[in-house]
């Protein structure tokens, strides 16, 4: 991505308000230190995009702390096939 826009940690601080102003208008500003990216400011938008994102991310499971019942269910499921309810 091109467009980036990367600041120092101290420069963010030191302008936070233009910084939020950048955030709204390029969706992320990427603070620095020592040349490094540290973190991330995000627009509302792209908050709430993220988080959308973070619901869908997969929950992992440990076989041996699945019950008889899950461990059968994914024995016999078949790819592409929605499971019967």
């Amino acid at each position: 991505m091109a467009d980036r826009l990367k600041v120092p940690a101290t420069e963010f601080s030191r302008n936070f308000a233009r910084y939020r102003d950048e955030a709204i208008a390029r969706k992320i500003v990427y603070i620095t230190s020592r040349g490094s990216v540290v973190g991330a400011y995000l627009s509302a938008g792209e908050l709430k995009h993220y988080e959308g994102l973070k619901h869908y991310e997969p929950e992992v499971l440990v076989v041996g702390n699945l019950s008889e019942e899950a461990v059968v269910e994914i024995e016999v499921a078949e790819y592409g096939v929605a499971p019967r309810d």
